[in-house]
């Protein structure tokens, strides 16, 4: 487990445990020892807080015991939880792509003109494919070469070709035809009307593509 992975773990912890008793702080009797170091790391980055002399008093009182110790959450532990745990996941490496998905670079264009398509779902009429606004959203840059790096399945390379379709017929074909020749994916209005709510109604090979890339 990663050390950011590790911090999350006892944000969380902090959390559950002080929602469930009702006043916010998780006590000593509830973590284990390695976990309360890392609270007090925690705390040096000020993302968890310790109970102070009067805090502990009022929880002595509450808890009918002495309590020599707490902690939970500040605003910024909590909003460092929250975002944690809705993060953009993790791009496999290349090579260890998940077998139904491919390696797709995306010149900086293609990359702009996809962005406005999954950013339009809720307003189509042919939505972005299911999990293509995730893979758009974190994916991630080589500089290197300057293509963005996304793993899609099947569908969602169509649904990409259907994007890149969109923004041909609204000003510049050639995202649409550099896909078309370097994936093998264009979208067909034939097939497209057979289907329309697949999204895609791509056609492989990329035969019968329009215009220059």
């Amino acid at each position: 487990m990663r050390s950011w992975e590790r911090a999350l773990s006892v944000l969380e912890a902090l959390c559950e445990r002080g929602q469930a008793i009702g006043h916010g702080w998780t006590l000593e009797t509830e973590l284990l020892p390695p976990h309360q170091q890392q609270v007090n790391a925690l705390e040096g980055q000020g993302l968890v807080e310790l109970a102070c002399r009067e805090d502990r008093a009022e929880l002595s009182v509450l808890e009918g015991r002495p309590v020599r110790w707490a902690a939970r959450l500040t605003p910024y532990g909590h909003d460092t939880l929250t975002y944690g745990q809705s993060r953009p996941r993790a791009e496999p490496p290349a090579g260890e792509a998940a077998p139904d998905r491919q390696l797709v670079e995306l010149i900086p264009s293609q990359m702009a003109a996809l962005r406005v398509f999954v950013g339009l779902t809720g307003r189509l009429r042919v939505p972005p494919a299911d999990g293509l606004a995730e893979q758009v959203r974190s994916a991630s840059c080589d500089h290197g070469i300057k293509r963005w790096r996304l793993y899609l399945t099947s569908e969602q390379m169509e649904s990409v070709a259907y994007g890149l379709w969109l923004h041909r017929m609204t000003g510049s074909a050639a995202e649409a035809n550099r896909f078309a020749r370097e994936y093998g994916v264009e979208h067909s209005l034939a097939r497209a009307s057979d289907n329309p709510s697949a999204g895609g109604g791509a056609a492989r090979g990329g035969a019968g593509v329009s215009g220059r890339g």
